[in-house]
């Protein structure tokens, strides 16, 4: 993923917090939010997403469970059509990861889920008529999402 602009701090010698752009606060730099921070300028910067339409840690509310959701991006209506999960470097991406980002899209309904540990993007497109999901070749741009 392209490198971007990075701002920390460290708190009292605690802990160490990255400026997010996108919810213009400072947050704790876990590793997974060091992959979250990369994944939002990667989509920006090389898939074209406009950065008003990305949601970070978007609540989700599924029967009685509260949630959050890494990453969405809506079209200009502001309805989704993106999911994506975002772990750890040291985090496997495999079938139980590709399961959280289609879980959340039980609230949602979207047509495309990516998850990424920063090493690996993989992504998907949803059927919703047939039940059947698609494996992509690549991550989608944000006209192909919308169109």
């Amino acid at each position: 993923m392209p490198a971007f602009e990075i701002k920390t701090r460290t708190l009292e010698g605690q802990r160490t917090e990255i400026f997010d752009h996108f919810r213009k606060k400072y947050v704790v730099l876990t590793p997974e939010e060091w992959v979250r921070q990369h994944m939002l300028h990667f989509m920006v910067s090389d898939f074209s997403y406009p950065r008003n339409l990305l949601g970070v840690e978007v609540a989700l509310k599924r029967g009685q469970l509260n949630e959050r959701a890494d990453i969405i991006a809506y079209d200009s209506s502001m309805e989704p059509m993106l999911i994506v999960e975002c772990k750890a470097t040291s985090v496997e991406l495999n079938q139980k990861v590709f399961e959280q980002a289609a879980r959340y899209n039980l609230s949602l309904g979207v047509s495309y889920l990516g998850i990424t540990n920063g090493l690996r993007l993989m992504a998907a497109r949803v059927e919703h008529d047939s039940g059947r999901v698609l494996m992509l070749k690549s991550f989608p741009m944000y006209k192909e999402i919308i169109s």
